[in-house]
């Protein structure tokens, strides 16, 4: 079944539009109601969300939506997408929902969707949904007597605080560090820089004053300069960005560059190793990962196994073949001794834990490997499929031809906006650089 509601992350686009009207996300709630009401037993489902104004309007017409298919509804209001995924757990939830549109503008919107498992659903579970939207009259709603009743639970920031606290090393301390938070008035404004005070870090705070229309806007783990320039001018010893629903990180060393999801994977996944606690003999990241980053890992013995975009395929991959390290370059960290889902604040929490053991700063700690040069443009379109066109089909073998075995060719459209993404990566930068130029003004013609 060709996916009509789902991308690569949940059901996004922007509010009071499409897919994010309050009537289609009310027969979103029916639909994932009706898909996990087994059995006679009391059903729960947990929402949280993320700071953006339309959350309100989601949030409430999600509500109603699985409460008219028999759901009870535990509301925990702006809380990050990996507290909602543990506390479906902790909560013996049968449903678990996010309404985010992670690092998107706060126009966007968005519903990630966990099973009773903590994982996000996979994409038969998706198609299962979009059939019955499309097909309302399979729908089942409660009797009367049966319909959901709702809740807000008061603690679930402190819940998910003393959570992410017990990842990180008990006979460790952050004091004497001094750390830049930017929370990038998103979820987790709240209760990263609680947790990190809580562990002895000096905190200087950025991005930490939602308005519900300020979300990622000039922050956040997709706009670090602020983040950047804090660093700089406060001497701290490390910079943490995170994105508007908490579930990526972007580090920041003391002297103010940038450390993407590459370096901390692999910063993780060998001193996992060195201390014996690596699983799978590797670790797991998707397509977009640098090739520096395999060579790097080749380097010390172990392997980059990749995915599809979408930090879901990771965590797939991840549990069927016992790997317990993965994630994306863009932050994505995904530590399944922890969690079940990406999480940006263990993953900063593995990063100060090391240059805590270390006694060295983030920059002599974080950069494992040199990268290879890799762009990445993109291409907007509006309808067709682009890379259908024998043109770019037959630019894309040209390109792949003139790279080789030194260099990598990724091209794929984006699963949340309508973009076609072109990225290349090789020893010869200059040649790198011409080929995706080269590409992408093929591809716009196409798609023009």
């Amino acid at each position: 079944m060709s996916r009509k509601y789902f991308g690569t992350d949940g059901v996004r686009g922007t509010a009071n539009t499409g897919a994010m009207t309050a009537d289609m996300v009310l027969k979103i709630g029916q639909a994932a109601g009706n898909l996990y009401r087994r059995g006679a037993h009391r059903h729960r489902v947990v929402i949280g969300k993320d700071t953006r104004l339309s959350g309100y309007m989601i949030e409430q017409a999600l509500t109603a939506g699985l409460l008219s298919a028999g759901m009870d509804v535990f509301l925990f209001g702006p809380v990050p997408t990996p507290a909602v995924a543990m506390l479906t757990r902790s909560m013996r939830a049968d449903l678990g929902v996010m309404i985010s549109a992670s690092h998107n503008p706060f126009a966007d919107n968005g519903i990630k969707i966990f099973g009773p498992d903590g994982y996000k659903l996979s994409d038969d579970q998706e198609s299962e949904i979009e059939r019955l939207l499309d097909n309302p009259s399979l729908m089942e709603v409660a009797a009367p007597a049966e319909i959901g009743r709702a809740k807000r639970i008061e603690d679930a920031q402190a819940r998910y605080i003393e959570f992410a606290k017990h990842a990180f090393p008990r006979d460790l301390s952050l004091e004497g560090l001094r750390v830049v938070i930017d929370t990038a008035n998103g979820a987790a404004y709240k209760v990263a820089p609680t947790a990190l005070w809580e562990l002895g870090a000096e905190i200087i705070q950025i991005g930490n004053a939602p308005d519900g229309l300020n979300i990622n806007e000039k922050c956040g783990s997709t706009a670090p300069d602020a983040m950047r320039e804090k660093v700089r001018e406060t001497r701290a010893d490390i910079g943490i960005a995170l994105d508007g629903d908490a579930d990526r990180v972007i580090i920041v060393d003391e002297r103010g560059n940038v450390i993407d999801g590459d370096q901390v994977m692999a910063m993780i996944a060998t001193s996992w190793a060195a201390r014996g606690e690596l699983k799978g003999g590797g670790l797991v990241a998707t397509v977009m990962s640098n090739l520096g980053l395999e060579r790097y890992l080749a380097s010390k013995k172990l392997t980059l196994t990749r995915t599809k975009v979408g930090d879901r395929y990771v965590v797939e991959h991840m549990r069927a073949h016992g790997f317990n390290v993965g994630g994306e370059q863009s932050g994505h960290i995904v530590l399944s001794d922890f969690s079940t889902t990406g999480d940006g604040l263990l993953a900063a929490f593995q990063v100060l834990a090391e240059v805590k053991r270390q006694g060295r700063p983030v920059s002599e700690v974080c950069r494992q490997f040199v990268p290879l040069p890799q762009i990445l443009k993109n291409v907007k379109f509006k309808q067709g499929k682009p890379l259908e066109a024998p043109q770019v089909k037959s630019a894309v073998a040209d390109a792949e031809a003139m790279l080789g075995k030194s260099g990598r060719l990724v091209i794929r459209p984006s699963g949340t906006e309508p973009l076609i993404r072109v990225m290349a990566e090789g020893d010869d930068e200059g040649l790198v650089r011409r080929i995706v130029d080269d590409l992408c003004g093929v591809i716009a013609k196409a798609a023009a």
